[in-house]
This record gives structure tokens, sequence and C-alpha cells, in this order.
């Protein structure tokens, strides 16, 4: 299971919802919709983790939530 904090925001330059994973360095992705940029995020974390692994980088631990509103 993917416990990685991920933060979902409009935005009118992209005309899409951008997705992005604070604790993965360059882990983001976007989608026309919430439910889409999150669903293609949950693969971009897939993708990064394996990436990273595969490099033999270290991997953040997830924390969780990172900043309280």
């Amino acid at each position: 299971m993917l416990t990685y904090e991920v933060i979902i925001y409009w935005s009118d330059q992209d005309q899409a919802f951008n997705a992005e994973v604070p604790e993965l360095r360059g882990c983001a992705a976007d989608g026309k919709t919430h439910g889409a940029a999150l669903s293609n995020v949950e693969l971009v974390i897939r993708q990064w983790l394996d990436t990273a692994k595969g490099l033999g980088r270290p991997i953040a631990v997830p924390k969780g939530r990172l900043v309280f509103a």
C-alpha cells in the first residue's frame, strides 16, 4: 500500500489537476480530474520507487501528513 502524502491542486496554466509527492523528489503527475490525477500519481509513485530501487538510491520512508493546516 502506498502511504506517501500526495498534494493535489488545480493549475490554470496547465488546465489540469497536478499531484505532487513531496517525499519523493520530482515525483508528480497530472489529470483532467482530481481522481485522474490521483490515479496517475499512484502509478508514477510505483515507477519512481522501482527506478530508485534499480539504481540503488535511498527511498524515503513514508511519514504521512507532513504539513498541518
